[in-house]
């Protein structure tokens, strides 16, 4: 089954301007209608052909931001208009120019950029005899400039001695470009006669020669991969068009397709560390990209961008450049007919911040491989290389660390022993009741007993040497014998009883505490009226005799009446008054609370006639 979707590491490639307030603004460019970029650029320094009397171009630092000044420093080249600068790949100070006035000159620019205007070249190259229509340095060989001009001729320099190494002469009309092939050994040309020629380097013997585009417009021709050719043109009625092509048949091209129809001429830029290439043409506001690889149809179409101001010159910045710490893959430098230069950067989409060895393969080194006379004894050799990062190329380079590994400690130890005490369950713990209290007591207390029925607490036997009082004789409730609960007998059992059965006398159907409940009641009823009456009828108090009793008690009589009061000796003694004083309380409490209870249960009974 065929994939849908095509697998490339490029296919998401997206471009992403730079800020205004960051990019440089009010460069006059040249008005000049010739089929140029107009501008060139390096790590260090990007050239504009600008407006000006003679051939003037500028040369400013690449971080520049802001505003150009009208006097800023420039370049005064040549005595005719300039129609093309290039960079030299070995040197980023030097850049050659070529002009309408048949001289292509050679610059050294100082490392802070101009200070004062710049006339006095370093080397001026003279041998045509019509304007310079083109130039190109050889990528491999140092100080080796390929130059074509209008009397379609092209002569081989050695830019530091100023000698012409070799003339090519043959074309029959105009040259439009010229372009190495990847180690200099060839290179390609493309001219108005429409054909479209491969020459030697070392001895410009024609090797290859096609039928390019039909169009009479200037047509345009790169190496890319594997040594195949890529040209841009025009058709018969002005469409513009791509073809990639076969050196061995540069007529019959591999893959062709049409794009729009429109004036501007398309400038290829091709990037060979990633295989992407640009198609960028005069006068447009889109710049669209493709892959190019060895896979069907081979030219692979990734996006296009697109903006509202049409580009007037343009730049293509080199691997050395780029910022691989956000992953950006190319940069374009557009000047745009406002005067304003955008720098296009182009990204590949990771999750990852650290340094990406697959899209960062080594790139071309400032170091030549050749000097220019080993190229013209008729040496090759293939470019050196360089890391696009250094640091991280040294960061990986460096041999990893032996970790030796050891045993695992804790895989040794033994597993913990159980303990020989058995673990008790919340169940078989002995209640807080009878752990022992952290106060020592003099005495053993008894325990008090809880009646079920009535949830009262009765008193025990007052000590020998207190004597109980008539009342406290009354109240008292005889201790029930404690019985453990019973697993299989609800703890409160509901029976419904008829009416007749519970009006009968004596509160027929009365459970056994009920009963009591009411007897108790009836009885503090029966106290507290008589305790009324002989209040009522005892004579006021006329004098008070107190004699000591034994344990420190006090006998006060008032009246006919006698009340005994009890004064502790010890602190023990005190609490055991405070205990049964509770005691008493919590008697009566429960005895109120069941009484109010009983009364609300016949209330609602009568009530409702249950």
């Amino acid at each position: 089954m065929a994939q849908i979707v095509r697998q490339s590491k490029f296919r998401h490639v997206f471009c992403k301007p730079v800020k205004h307030e960051s990019c440089m603004s009010d460069i006059r460019v040249t008005e000049i209608t010739w089929d140029s970029l107009f501008c060139d650029v390096n790590p260090k320094f990007i050239a504009f052909i600008n407006r000006g009397a003679g051939g003037p171009f500028m040369v400013i630092p690449v971080n520049k931001i802001g505003r150009i000044d009208k006097d800023y420093p420039f370049v005064d080249a040549h005595k005719a208009p300039c129609l093309e600068v290039a960079w030299s790949p070995f040197n980023d100070n030097v850049i050659a120019s070529c002009s309408e006035d048949t001289t292509c000159k050679v610059w050294v620019i100082p490392d802070r950029g101009l200070s004062r205007n710049l006339s006095e070249p370093a080397v001026e190259l003279t041998g045509h005899q019509k304007r310079v229509n083109t130039i190109a340095w050889h990528p491999v060989a140092n100080n080796v400039l390929l130059t074509a001009g209008g009397e379609n001729v092209m002569f081989m320099w050695n830019v530091g001695t100023g000698e012409a190494l070799l003339e090519i002469s043959g074309h029959p009309d105009q040259i439009w470009s010229i372009n190495f092939n990847y180690d200099g050994s060839q290179f390609v040309t493309t001219c108005k006669d429409k054909k479209i020629r491969i020459l030697d380097s070392h001895t410009g013997e024609v090797l290859h020669e096609g039928t390019g585009h039909e169009g009479v417009k200037p047509q345009r021709a790169i190496f890319v991969k594997d040594g195949l050719i890529m040209t841009t043109g025009f058709t018969k009625r002005s469409e513009r068009l791509y073809a990639l092509r076969a050196p061995e048949d540069l007529s019959t091209p591999i893959v062709e397709e049409e794009l729009d129809t429109s004036n501007g001429v398309l400038f290829p830029f091709y990037d060979e560390d990633s295989g992407l290439v640009y198609l960028i043409g005069k006068g447009d506001c889109a710049i669209r990209y493709y892959e190019v690889n060895n896979e069907a149809p081979f030219v692979h179409y990734i996006n296009t961008y697109t903006t509202n101001e049409p580009q007037r010159a343009i730049g293509f910045q080199s691997k050395r450049g780029m910022s691989s710490e956000e992953n950006e893959i190319n940069r374009i430098y557009k000047l745009t007919t406002k005067g304003v230069v955008d720098i296009l950067q182009f990204f590949v989409p990771r999750k990852s911040d650290l340094f990406q060895h697959d899209l960062y393969p080594d790139t071309r080194s400032t170091i030549p491989a050749l000097t220019a006379e080993e190229f013209m004894e008729g040496k090759n050799a293939a470019p050196n290389r360089q890391p696009v990062n250094a640091a991280a190329a040294a960061a990986a380079a460096k041999p990893k660390v032996q970790v030796a590994k050891k045993a695992n400690i804790l895989s040794t130890l033994a597993p913990t022993a159980a303990e020989s005490a058995p673990t008790q369950s919340y169940a078989e713990r002995p209640p807080s009741s009878q752990q022992p209290s952290p106060r020592p007591s003099a005495s053993p207390r008894p325990r008090p007993v809880v009646d079920e029925d009535m949830g009262i607490v009765p008193m025990r036997e007052a000590p020998p040497s207190r004597p109980a009082s008539s009342r406290a004789s009354r109240t008292e409730i005889p201790p029930k014998e404690e019985k453990g609960p019973d697993p299989m007998k609800p703890k409160q059992a509901v029976t419904l009883k008829s009416r007749a059965a519970r009006d009968e006398p004596g509160g027929g159907g009365q459970t056994p505490g009920q009963k009591r409940a009411a007897a108790e009641l009836e009885r503090i009823k029966r106290d507290q009226s008589r305790t009324a009456e002989e209040d009522t009828l005892a004579p006021p108090p006329q004098a008070a005799r107190a004699s000591a009793s034994p344990r420190g008690s006090v006998s006060s009589e008032v009246g006919a009446r006698v009340f005994d009061i009890h004064v502790p000796q010890n602190m023990d003694e005190l609490l055991d008054d405070l205990m049964k004083m509770k005691a008493v309380l919590r008697q009566h409490e429960r005895r109120i609370r069941m009484l109010e209870e009983e009364i609300a249960d016949r209330n609602m009974s009568n009530a409702y006639s249950f």
